[in-house]
């Protein structure tokens, strides 16, 4: 609903199974909540409301809903379209609560299965999949390059087996409007290959926040098993160093198969060495999950990164419109394994955005074998900053 009054207010719109009921529900609206997840677990979207007078009807199950969201002085955005697969009526007072969940992840995606592929890319695996559902595969050009010696599916299902390939290979498997997405965490590029929109915010385009950063039980290396080809013999892949080492629980078929694992779990690791919770005053129905943010104003270690986006909650009450963020390292774009190895290093190197979305080196020292940081710097000036701090502790060292 669109509220014509002179100051901007909340609008939403509401269609169950092809019925607008947005003016049915308006005044009885307690709460309506959309979460909008990365990757395969699906978006929720909660609607309370009150039933104080009895008239409200239960809504069947398997009922679609459709959602738009936004400002009565901006319009309304499309946020997708739900299933609902929950009802609970309450009281006193008397409310009706309604779940639904994405409308694009299939059932049939949760049924185990058994097979085999050999000598095939991960694109040829992904392209299997997207058939057996009729989905069109959007899938990231590099990760469907990717050769697989060997992969087994063995009481797996599709889901299971669509998140563990991305997990593997530091990607985001999602469905969305018909298509099976595959692209590279914190690539930040649409379904069609276009950039998202870099977002910066201050201080006061927030109610609150809470940045957190933990060292304790930090893991300083990944390790994972492997066999040689033609050989009952089991290897190991290490990154990092063993002093507190992750172990992955998966034995991999090659040794590049178990590299591409333990370097992608490292990063993912490196993401969540800090995470930042940020609620925005006024609620923007055009943010998602992958889009990077810039903050300033805060504090120095907030406002020095690139922060990409995990997880959006919005929310509409009596309060207003408000969305939640979910935020983790952006990591610089660094190929290299060498990276992750401890070694003597020589000079320190980093990462920063330019003005054009660009990733820019800045370096100290002698770059033979240089340290190199993980976390992309949100301006040069602060990615100069950290160098020189990282270059000065390793002469410290020496």
């Amino acid at each position: 609903m669109i509220n014509l009054s002179s100051h901007p207010a909340p609008a939403y719109r509401v269609v169950v199974n092809g019925q607008d009921i947005t003016s049915k529900i308006s005044p009885r609206l307690i709460s309506l909540t959309l979460t909008d997840n990365r990757g395969l677990e699906a978006d929720q979207l909660d609607i309370t409301l009150s039933d104080h007078d009895g008239q409200l009807a239960i809504p069947p199950r398997r009922a679609q809903v459709d959602l738009w969201l936004g400002w009565s002085d901006t319009g309304l955005v499309y946020k997708g379209s739900y299933v609902v697969d929950e009802t609970e009526h309450s009281g006193a007072p008397d409310t009706l609560s309604i779940r639904a969940r994405s409308a694009d992840l299939r059932a049939e995606l949760s049924r185990k299965r058994e097979r085999s592929w050999h000598s095939v890319t991960l694109g040829d695996v992904l392209h299997t999949i997207a058939e057996a559902y009729s989905l069109k595969p959007v899938i990231d050009v590099v990760l469907a390059a990717l050769p697989l010696a060997h992969q087994d599916q063995a009481n797996e299902s599709d889901a299971n087996l669509l998140t563990r390939l991305a997990q593997e290979h530091d990607a985001i498997a999602t469905i969305k409007a018909g298509h099976l997405l595959v692209t590279p965490v914190g690539a930040a590029k649409t379904a069609s290959g276009l950039p998202l929109p870099h977002v910066q915010f201050t201080r006061t385009s927030g109610d609150n926040h809470r940045f957190l950063q933990a060292d304790r039980d930090a893991y300083t290396g990944v390790r994972a098993h492997y066999y040689q080809p033609n050989s009952a013999e089991r290897l190991e892949a290490l990154i990092g160093t063993d002093d507190n080492v992750k172990t992955l629980r998966h034995v991999y078929a090659d040794q590049a198969s178990a590299l591409q694992a333990v370097r992608s779990e490292w990063r993912r690791l490196q993401r969540g060495a800090a995470t930042l919770s940020y609620t925005l005053a006024r609620g923007r129905a055009d943010l998602i999950p992958e889009m990077t943010f810039g903050l300033s104003g805060i504090k120095p270690e907030i406002s020095a990164v690139v922060w990409l986006c995990r997880r959006v909650m919005h929310q509409v009450n009596e309060s207003g419109y408000t969305v939640a963020l979910e935020l983790e390292n952006q990591l610089a774009e660094d190929e290299d394994l060498a990276a992750l190895v401890e070694t003597q290093y020589t000079g320190v190197i980093a990462w920063y955005r330019d003005k054009d979305g660009n990733q820019q080196p800045v370096t100290e020292g002698d770059q033979t074998s240089p340290l190199r940081l993980t976390h992309l710097y949100a301006s040069q000036a602060s990615a100069e900053r950290a160098v020189k701090r990282e270059f000065g502790r390793l002469q410290g060292a020496d």
